[in-house]
């Protein structure tokens, strides 16, 4: 009878991609070689995990909201001295909690980095941000942003986010604070940047100001509105009544071929 071949490293990151029940993804990572039924078979060696693997089930188990599972796996992954975390594994992580509005697990993840001997760049900075920009933290917002800039220089990004939750807080006026600053540091602002200053004009029915600004943003800045920029001018101009405008927005996306997002 022809003994069964040990799994390959390879072989098992494969299998976990194509695998999509997260139970069954997490037998197979913790077990890739199953022990035969015979008794004279000679014990394998541990398997050499890598960090693919432990990204692979921890976004499948992150995804499906099993967290006392991922706790098991950045465990396992914290003792395995053969592989070298990496940032990007944390950042994944503090976003599955942001979005289960799970807050305060985020906040230990990201205190726990420097455990794994991961250093703290401003993506991790920027990702605990938007963890609690989903969960409607935004007076925390702005003190870990204070806290961040001890650490880091924050970037575009950074400031996008504290923007955005300063608009959905209906603080206009602090996201223009937010958008000074941004400026003074000389950053470039982005198209999310404009897109998010525009929404709050056009929530505020403040409908001349985000007219101004869709062109300051081409002239001034070289960048270029997109589906979302119009979706928001286009219900702000319906809003307060002019009609006309909000035809002739909609027939520029037609010329210059932009899709309204479904």
């Amino acid at each position: 009878m022809n003994k069964a071949k040990p799994t390959s490293p390879f072989r098992l990151a494969s299998l976990l991609r194509l695998q999509k029940d997260p139970k069954l993804a997490l037998q197979l990572f913790k077990n890739p070689n199953p022990n035969p039924n015979n008794t004279e078979a000679q014990p394998l060696k541990p398997f050499r995990y890598n960090l693919l693997h432990y990204d692979l089930i921890i976004t499948k188990l992150g995804r499906a909201k099993m967290f006392d599972e991922v706790q098991q796996i950045l465990h396992q992954l914290k003792h395995d001295t053969r592989v070298v975390p990496e940032e990007i594994i944390f950042c994944n992580v503090i976003s599955f909690y942001g979005r289960a509005r799970l807050l305060e697990h985020a906040l230990q993840v990201f205190d726990e980095m420097s455990s794994f001997n991961v250093q703290r760049t401003v993506k991790s900075f920027n990702t605990l941000l938007n963890a609690m920009l989903t969960c409607g933290k935004i007076d925390r917002m702005t003190d870990l942003f204070q806290i961040m800039e001890k650490y880091v220089s924050p970037d575009a990004c950074s400031y996008n986010i504290l923007m955005h939750g300063c608009v959905v807080s209906r603080r206009l006026e602090d996201a223009w604070k937010v958008f000074d600053e941004m400026l003074k540091r000389r950053l470039q602002p982005t198209l999310v940047t404009f897109g998010t200053l525009i929404y709050g004009l056009c929530l505020e029915l403040r409908v001349d100001e985000a007219l101004k600004l869709k062109e300051d943003m081409m002239r001034v800045y070289n960048v270029k509105p997109d589906a979302q920029v119009f979706a928001s001018l286009i219900k702000g101009l319906c809003a307060v009544g002019e009609l006309s405008l909000a035809l002739g927005f909609k027939e520029e996306m037609v010329r210059n071929k932009i899709e309204m997002d479904a």
